[in-house]
């Protein structure tokens, strides 16, 4: 039985749209290529990581994006062997002391040294790059990535881009020729692949090189301080490449097979695969992502500090949540700010609501299939994230039994102890109330129109038996709104939510009210209709 599931899954996902599978199946078309590989050598995922800095939103997209091509790949062909590597650049020079660590004074000593040579600021660790290193294995750990971690110094000293590097060295002026028509006149003059690291200095040279030594496996440059000329094997860590030569070079040395980049990336994905083609290798299957947009529609730039961060949207949202957010369209640009953290909440659990009823085809299309790499976990969410933003901000509280009161008379049997992910999220609730509702809520003065169809409104929820159901209430509603004129009724609905809630939109207005209670709400009706909801501003 077991291998007829799995064969029906292997069919359905060879058929599957989503964008996963339809990435797994060119790598399994390149494998069929590659006639002569050694079936015992993994097919391999890389991502790079540049440690300069912590590691960020960025970084987590693309590693989760990397892990679930990889799943559907091993879904497609079972027993396959994958791994994923996640490189860090961390033999890069230092270029500027960053302003969020402690002793600058420290780095400003090191700029333009490897950044395994630069002390590390916090004193905790042999290096800058180490310690940076070590957050993002705690990073990934964290989300619990399955991955190797790599290291550029230590690939470099220890040797295992030895051979790549002389081979770059031989086809010199084949790769100068992909480079330099894409630089400046006057960076023509100063460029070279090869980035020897001063013997005296320690710094990572940005220097022409003078003569290269095939025999030798060095070249020569020279300081331009000091006017003194030096010969630096190429190997062993005695040189660093440029970063695009680096990249098609780290392709080459170790096979990779596929690995995601940014928009910003793609002239620099072609240059790269024009190199590996030269260096004697096949460049790697690549997925171009779009870029994430502020909320004004800027890129988003760790330099500039625009967007999200990933612990400011852990405040405010769930890990699965911004998973979603990395499935979604990943070649569309998307904004990346607060405002849409609370419909990926409730689009997860929705997700997951309609997993166990879907069909095989619709299940491989459902994004928790691969969030959770084919095993969504059953739970029972009788109420959600939006719902709950709003009785916090209705009930102006950010205390929490005052909270479960009402989510427990809205879903008997429910508790902190039974509806763990729920409580969960009641947290998430307080935090973003507070943070970016709170701050924001104007309370509209109803005009006549609208005082006439609330007082109606209050009237009528009066009538309704105590425990009415979110869709007779929300019929009433309904009912309201078309007996007192409002066209389009939508204008009805931001009435109530700008006039009893102090916001421009919100959650189906009869769900918010059995949630909320019809007494409740009949009460804020008459607090607003005799202005006492401004001052909860």
């Amino acid at each position: 039985m077991t291998h007829a599931v799995d064969a029906a899954l292997r069919e359905a996902a060879m058929k599957s749209r989503a964008w996963p599978f339809q990435e797994a199946q060119k790598i399994l078309k390149r494998l069929d290529r590659q006639k002569d590989r050694d079936s015992d050598r993994p097919v391999l995922f890389e991502t790079g990581y540049g440690p300069s800095g912590l590691p960020h939103i960025g970084t987590f997209g693309e590693v989760a994006r990397t892990q679930m091509v990889r799943h559907a790949l091993e879904t497609l062909a079972p027993g396959l062997k994958t791994k994923l590597v996640c490189f860090s650049d961390d033999m890069d020079g230092l270029r500027k002391v960053p302003e969020n660590v402690p002793n600058q004074e420290l780095l400003a000593a090191s700029l333009g040294k490897p950044l395994t040579r630069v002390p590390d600021p916090f004193g905790c660790h042999a290096s800058f790059g180490e310690h940076n290193n070590e957050q993002l294995k705690a990073f990934l750990d964290r989300f619990g990535f399955d991955y190797a971690f790599a290291s550029s110094t230590e690939y470099y000293t220890s040797g295992r881009f030895d051979a790549a590097l002389l081979r770059m060295l031989e086809v010199y002026d084949e790769v100068m020729a992909i480079i330099l028509p894409t630089l400046g006149e006057a960076r023509r003059k100063t460029y070279s692949p090869f980035l020897p690291i001063h013997p005296e200095t320690g710094i990572v040279m940005q220097v022409p090189v003078k003569e290269r030594r095939l025999d030798a496996g060095t070249i020569v440059w020279e300081d331009p301080e000091t006017g003194k000329t030096y010969e630096t094997p190429v190997t062993g860590g005695h040189c660093k490449l440029q970063w695009k030569p680096d990249w098609a070079m780290r392709w080459h040395a170790l096979g990779v097979d596929y690995e995601m980049a940014g928009k910003d990336l793609i002239d620099s994905v072609k240059i790269g695969e024009r190199i590996v083609r030269v260096l004697g290798g096949q460049p790697p299957e690549t997925f171009i992502y779009e870029l994430f947009l502020d909320e004004k529609g800027q890129k988003i730039s760790k330099s500039k500090g625009n967007g999200l961060t990933i612990e400011e949207w852990l405040r405010y949202g769930t890990q699965e949540s911004l998973q979603l957010f990395m499935f979604n369209k990943p070649r569309s640009a998307k904004r990346l700010y607060f405002d849409v953290i609370p419909q990926h909440v409730d689009d997860y659990y929705n997700h997951l609501r309609r997993y166990p009823e879907q069909d095989l085809e619709k299940k491989l299309t459902n994004p928790v299939w691969h969030i959770h790499r084919g095993h969504p976990p059953r739970v029972d969410m009788p109420v959600g994230f939006s719902l709950l933003l709003n009785l916090v901000s209705a009930a102006h509280t950010e205390d929490k039994e005052i909270l479960w009161g009402f989510i427990r008379r809205y879903a008997p049997g429910t508790s902190p102890e039974t509806h763990p992910e729920v409580d969960r999220l009641v947290d998430y609730a307080i935090n973003y109330y507070e943070d970016f509702v709170k701050p924001t809520k104007r309370f509209r003065e109803p005009g006549e129109k609208d005082r006439a169809a609330l007082a109606a409104l209050e009237q009528r929820l009066g009538e309704l038996p105590a425990d009415a159901d979110a869709e007779t209430i929300q019929n009433v509603v309904y009912e309201v709104g078309k007996g007192h004129g409002y066209e389009p009724l939508r204008e009805w609905f931001r009435t109530l939510y700008e006039v009893l809630l102090g916001q421009p939109q919100g959650p189906r207005f009869g769900s918010f009210v059995a949630l909320y209670g019809l007494e409740e709400t009949r009460r804020m009706i008459r607090d607003a209709l005799a202005g006492r909801l401004a001052g909860r501003e």
